[in-house]
C-alpha cells in the first residue's frame, strides 16, 4: 500500500489462495495492477511471472484435496509459530516443520524437483531468460538447462515462514532472506509508526478493500 500511494507500479499475480480474483485479470486502480501472469522486460532480457500451482495436479483437479493440505498448512503454521514463539524465550534457534516434513518425504523432494524443470523447460520453449514463481514455498535461483537452450529459474519461496523474497538489481538476482537483526537500527532511526500513520496505513488498506469488493459485485 505504501508503494502504491507513492505511485510505484505494483503487480498482484493472482494464485491458488485467489482463485475469486482470477476473473478480474488487468484490473488496474492507479498503479496497482491484479493480473494472472506477467512479462517484463529486464536489461533487454524477458522475465516471465505466474505463480506456479498450473504446474500442481492436485490444485487442478483435486480442489478439496488442496483445500485441506491449505487449511493444514495454516494450522502447522499456527503451532509452529506457537513452538517458536517458546524457543525463542529460552534462547533456542527457531525451527521449521514444514521444511522439515518436505525433507523427510522423498515424494516432495521430487516434486520440487518436477516443478523447477517443468517451469524452466517451458520458458525455455517460449524464450524467456528469466521464469519466476511462487507457490512451492522453496526459495531458489538457479540455470535449468534442456536441448532447446537455458533459463534462470528463480522462486520467492515465501514471506510467512521462510520470509524470503527474490531482488533484481544491477542486471542481478538475488535470493533475499529476513533477518530481524539486519533491521534493528532501520527501526530505531525511523521510529515505530505513530498512531495516525498506522491508522492512514489501514485506511488506504481498506479503500483498495472496498475497490475490489466493488469491481467483483459489477
Amino acid at each position: 500500500m505504501k508503494f502504491v500511494s507513492e505511485g510505484v507500479q505494483v503487480y498482484y499475480l493472482t494464485g491458488n489462495h485467489d482463485e475469486m480474483l482470477r476473473k478480474f485479470d488487468g484490473m488496474e486502480m492507479g498503479s496497482f495492477h491484479l493480473q494472472n501472469k506477467l512479462i517484463l522486460e529486464l536489461d533487454g532480457k524477458k522475465a516471465w511471472f505466474f505463480h506456479g500451482d498450473v504446474f500442481d495436479v492436485t490444485m487442478q483437479h483435486s480442489k478439496w484435496l488442496a483445500k485441506m493440505g491449505a487449511v493444514g498448512y495454516d494450522t502447522l503454521i499456527l503451532i509452529n509459530s506457537f513452538v517458536n514463539w517458546v524457543l525463542t524465550a529460552f534462547g533456542r534457534e527457531k525451527m521449521s516443520f514444514s521444511k522439515k516434513i518436505k525433507a523427510k518425504f522423498k515424494d516432495a523432494v521430487k516434486f520440487i524437483n518436477s516443478f523447477e524443470q517443468t517451469a524452466g523447460e517451458l520458458a525455455i520453449e517460449k524464450g524467456y531468460h528469466y521464469v519466476v514463481c511462487g507457490h512451492i514455498h522453496q526459495a531458489e535461483k538457479r540455470q535449468i538447462t534442456s536441448d532447446e537452450g537455458q533459463v534462470t529459474y528463480l522462486n520467492s519461496g515465501d514471506w510467512v515462514e521462510s520470509l524470503t523474497a527474490l531482488e533484481y538489481h544491477d542486471k542481478n538476482w538475488t535470493v533475499f532472506k529476513y533477518e530481524h537483526l539486519d533491521f534493528i537500527k532501520d527501526e530505531l532511526d525511523e521510529g515505530i509508526l505513530s498512531d495516525a500513520e498506522d491508522l492512514k496505513s489501514k485506511l488506504d488498506i481498506n479503500i483498495l478493500l472496498q475497490h475490489i469488493k466493488y469491481e467483483i459485485a459489477q
